[in-house]
């Protein structure tokens, strides 16, 4: 990076931390640090909810998902919106009445500690793990830009957020997530700008989408009825309502965001806010990626987009993968003008052309199959996927000076935020519902605000452990809704039960998530091939049908007493 981009990447970052750290001295009670005073209005929330969201992992990983696998991972988000309006019309109103800090808070009160300490206690686990990922995410970048090795990165980067989680609290993370969303919005939108000018000037906007086309990249809504297929119309509608329900209903670094609300009216509205953009601005990051693959259709790609692993191979063993390689790459080109001729002329390309084109990317594929063989045979424990090094790519080498510098800020700030939400809500669940209520239940808001900063630099240790391991996943957004799917359907059954079935109590509840959980945990490592976003229904259905059996179970066992369960 240019000095211009050092200028630009430091200011950035290190003005939302000072932002951050000035805000932070305002904190003088338990309230202020974990609620955030509950004063913010509807914007302050909106935008919160969306940066906890969109962490890092969506702006590097999401544009690799789309220049991979197309527009198909939109459907993920279909269920959003509904799920949206439920939680304004359902869970916002009984959290706001009940006055609590953490969701779980309320299944405390409706049902018993074991039942409450359960459904934290799977909250903490898969969001332990997630923000494992989302540190991880802005280690790729630190890692690339500095060819530092990944594991110190990772500490390092780690290490930052952790400091300014700890300084900081619920006011503090979401007055900071503003301000972060709004120059990550600003600097995807100059990204997508360069994208498509970067295009060869006789490619038209229409001739990118024509040529993503002929690649499947634009499909979509999928209405296959195959359960193995992560994403269709079906998954999203389903299974996406589900997850969307859990994360943003029951998962505590979300519903803190909306609980520092000042009214029911303005944590609805910063809902309402993310259920109308959320799905077109993950649009806008998928066609970013498609427009990176129809750039890199022009553009010479590398065999790998994490260069610096190119490095570990000899020249030798490089110099023919990479000439075939090439070879394919510059027969495509010759191809793809072709097709663009034709479709001008005739208003499409020949079949004929079609297929030579899709011959000659396969037979790119497969050289960039053989380097990961190679690769992999050099050093079994390189990480053999760079889906998430595309779109970082594509800035450090396209990008004007200062931009690069903007972009790198934007990823980081991403990460930020989404880290410091995960970790503050770590924290407020572990210290509320476990030490608060287990440990010490009459301490002083001083002594609270000093356990949650304790507590908060433990959990920050843990993610920073767990994200030593993540090259064991393919792609970054996907490991995290996988993990999520496996924990908040069981999350969700158990509040539904406390909403509606009122007449079933805690110890039914307690072995319906119980079992639920253990169910879904053996049906995911189980041969049986089913999408992860199904998890979330199954997981729900079961929790909740598992409580009312036990609950029968229990009145016939009260009627008979000569029988027990």
């Amino acid at each position: 990076m240019s000095p211009a981009d050092w200028i630009v990447l430091f200011s950035t970052v290190l003005g939302i931390v000072g932002y951050g750290l000035w805000t932070a001295r305002r904190h003088r009670s338990a309230n202020d640090y974990l609620r955030g005073g509950a004063d913010l209005k509807w914007s302050t929330i909106g935008l919160s909810v969306m940066a906890t969201q969109a962490s890092a992992i969506t702006f590097l990983s999401t544009p690799g998902q789309g220049y991979e696998g197309g527009l198909a991972f939109v459907q993920n988000y279909l269920g959003l919106p509904i799920a949206m309006i439920l939680i304004c019309a359902v869970f916002i109103p009984i959290y706001h009445r009940l006055q609590v800090t953490t969701a779980y808070e309320f299944l405390g009160q409706r049902f018993d500690q074991k039942t409450r300490l359960l459904a934290a206690g799977l909250f903490l686990v898969q969001r332990g793990l997630a923000a494992g990922i989302t540190i991880y995410a802005p280690a790729i970048i630190v890692s690339s830009v500095f060819y530092w090795p990944l594991g110190p990165t990772i500490l390092v980067t780690g290490v930052l957020v952790i400091l300014y989680t700890v300084t900081g609290g619920t006011r503090t993370v979401s007055l900071t997530q503003k301000y972060q969303m709004l120059i990550i919005l600003i600097g995807m939108t100059i990204a997508f700008g360069y994208v498509v000018n970067g295009l060869p000037e006789h490619v038209s906007f229409g001739d990118a989408l024509y040529i993503a086309g002929m690649h499947d990249r634009l499909e979509a809504i999928s209405f296959s009825f195959d359960p193995s297929q992560r994403y269709t119309i079906w998954t999203g509608l389903i299974g996406g309502t589900f997850l969307a329900l859990s994360y943003f209903g029951t998962d505590q670094s979300q519903v803190q965001r909306y609980l520092a609300g000042s009214s029911v009216t303005a944590s609805r509205w910063g809902l309402i806010f993310n259920a109308v953009l959320k799905i077109p601005m993950q649009f806008a990051i998928l066609l970013l990626g498609v427009l990176l693959f129809v750039f890199y259709q022009f553009q010479q790609p590398p065999i790998f987009y994490n260069e610096a692993t190119i490095e570990q191979i000899s020249p030798e063993q490089l110099a023919p993968i990479e000439s075939q390689f090439q070879a394919a790459f510059q027969a495509r080109g010759t191809l793809l003008e072709t097709a663009l001729s034709e479709r001008q002329i005739h208003g499409s390309a020949s079949a004929e052309t079609k297929t030579a084109i899709l011959e000659q990317s396969a037979l790119m594929e497969q050289q960039r199959g053989v380097f990961k063989q190679v690769l992999s045979a050099e050093n079994p424990d390189a990480d053999t996927q760079d889906a998430d090094y595309i779109f970082l790519h594509f800035v450090l080498d396209n990008l004007p000076a200062g931009l690069v510098g903007l972009l790198v800020a934007v990823i980081f700030l991403a990460a930020m935020s989404s880290t410091a939400s995960e970790l503050n809500a770590l924290a407020s669940t572990t210290m509320v519902d476990g030490y608060k209520t287990l440990v010490h239940p009459r301490g002083s808001d001083g002594h609270y605000v000093w356990v949650a900063r304790i507590l908060t630099l433990a959990w920050g240790i843990v993610a920073v452990s767990f994200a030593m391991t993540l090259t064991l996943f393919d792609n970054l957004i996907e490991a995290v809704n996988i993990i999520g799917s496996l924990f908040y359907g069981t999350i969700l059954g158990i509040f539904l039960v406390a909403f509606f079935l009122k007449r079933i109590g805690g110890h039914a509840a307690f072995i319906g998530g119980l079992c639920a959980e253990a169910i879904v945990l053996t049906l995911y490592f189980s041969p049986i091939d089913i999408g992860y976003l199904w998890f979330n229904l199954i997981g729900c259905i079961l929790a909740v049908l598992i409580a009312q059996l036990v609950h029968i179970l229990l009145k016939l066992s009260h009627k008979n007493p000569t029988q027990s369960l």
